[in-house]
């Protein structure tokens, strides 16, 4: 039976809707999500470019241009060098650029204000350590939005791009900040959501013999893409991510002699390479296609190779190549238990300026901040940031190996990979 304080309060509900216009109810049923954006710096091609932009004009999706029902509303640009893109944005859209992440999140009131935080601490000019990792300030901007959700008595969900961190134990007290508040975070690149050529997806449950990754670019920005497109690959196999035993990072001559001691799969790297569209060395000056592994001109044109060995605690062998001057691209190989047969792939990055593998990452964005659900685990991102700490803190031991049992996370993929396929 209803009682009479239900009935006035759904009559009363009833009465109010009936003043309002068709086209009125539909715009309120659906109210735009508002995000307020947290940044280091905006500018042309960077990363808050990328991101931003997809919630300000939309994204190609499926054929069609895509806009989110969702809209800046206030920003926080911690640098603005020349360049800077904050304020014409903030002209153009409407939106506020405040002094501070706590007003951006009040939108300059006393409450927090917004349904969503956007956290790109990517770009701008920041001290390095004694590791070469750049020192976004990722972790201080993720507290500081912690403590507006623990003032005001509430949590809406957060996305931060990259890193979670530079360092496993804020990262790790950023994951359990989620938790105990109890609010929806995605973290990481486009790599794991990208197009792959061709599209493969590793069985749910199946079991790896080794895999082995091959990345470029400068270390902390890009071996973190790399060990990130792995990681989404191999967190598939049975028993999901178990953990990490023990990492190593060599360097130069010392690769190559890892790869004839069979540190590595030699097929491995073949598969992987015949997966590039962006072959390095002769190709450039000849246009010839070839076999950079069996040629053996590997050494000739990667100068400084390096090898991120990472040993998972159910035994699984996972191999990073960093290999500056063969090729210009990611890619992946392995070999299921059981199978002679190499599975490989290429994590495909398109052109700019639209770089469309950002609408990719945009998209799960947006799913999160839609659903309050997040497509993938955060842990991916956690454990990430521990293998690349642990790997540079092998460099500057010396190249030795190294056991990491504080890198004890563990989770289960998605039953869908959530790669890019239309």
């Amino acid at each position: 039976m209803v009682s009479r304080r239900e009935f006035l309060a759904t009559s009363g509900s009833a009465i109010a809707l009936a003043g309002l216009s068709p086209a009125a109810l539909a715009a309120g049923a659906a109210k735009p999500k508002r995000i307020a954006l947290v940044s280091t710096v905006w500018f042309y091609q960077s990363h808050t470019q990328h991101i931003g932009d997809r919630f300000l004009v939309g994204y190609p999706q499926e054929g069609h241009w895509h806009r989110p029902n969702m809209q800046i509303v206030s920003a926080y640009v911690d640098q603005k060098p020349a360049g800077d893109l904050s304020g014409e944005r903030a002209r153009s859209f409407g939106f506020t650029v405040y002094p501070t992440i706590a007003q951006a999140l009040r939108r300059g009131g006393d409450k927090l204000a917004v349904d969503a935080v956007l956290i790109v601490g990517e770009h701008g000019d920041y001290p390095h350590n004694a590791k070469g990792q750049i020192l976004y300030p990722r972790y201080e901007f993720f507290k500081q939005c912690v403590e507006v959700f623990e003032r005001d008595a509430r949590a809406v969900p957060v996305y931060n791009d990259k890193h979670l961190s530079y360092s496993f134990r804020k990262a790790s007290e950023m994951v359990a900040d989620s938790k105990r508040l109890k609010f929806p975070m995605l973290a990481g690149s486009s790599l794991p959501v990208t197009w792959r050529l061709p599209e493969l997806e590793l069985p749910l449950e199946c079991e790896i013999d080794e895999a082995l990754m091959v990345g470029v670019g400068s270390s902390d920005p890009m071996d973190y893409h790399a060990l990130e497109a792995m990681q989404c690959m191999v967190e598939r196999r049975r028993g999901g991510e178990t953990g990490i035993k023990s990492v190593q990072l060599i360097e130069g001559p010392a690769v190559w002699q890892a790869g004839e001691q069979g540190r590595y799969s030699k097929c491995l790297l073949e598969a992987a390479l015949s997966r590039s569209d962006k072959i390095l060395g002769k190709t450039t000056e000849d246009a010839r296609p070839q076999d950079l592994v069996g040629s053996g001109v590997l050494p000739k044109i990667v100068p400084q190779p390096a090898a991120y060995f990472i040993e998972r605690r159910d035994g699984t062998r996972t191999t990073l190549l960093m290999l500056n001057g063969a090729v210009a691209d990611y890619t992946f190989a392995c070999r299921l238990k059981g199978s002679t047969d190499v599975l490989s792939t290429q994590f495909f990055l398109t052109p700019t300026p639209n770089v469309t593998y950002s609408a990719s990452l945009g998209s799960k964005i947006e799913e999160m901040f839609a659903t309050g659900v997040a497509p993938y685990p955060v842990e991916r991102t956690q454990i990430v940031c521990g293998i690349l700490e642990s790997c540079l803190d092998s460099k500057v031991a010396g190249h030795s190996r190294l056991e990491t049992p504080h890198l004890d996370v563990t989770y289960r993929a998605p039953a869908q990979s959530q790669f890019c396929r239309e």
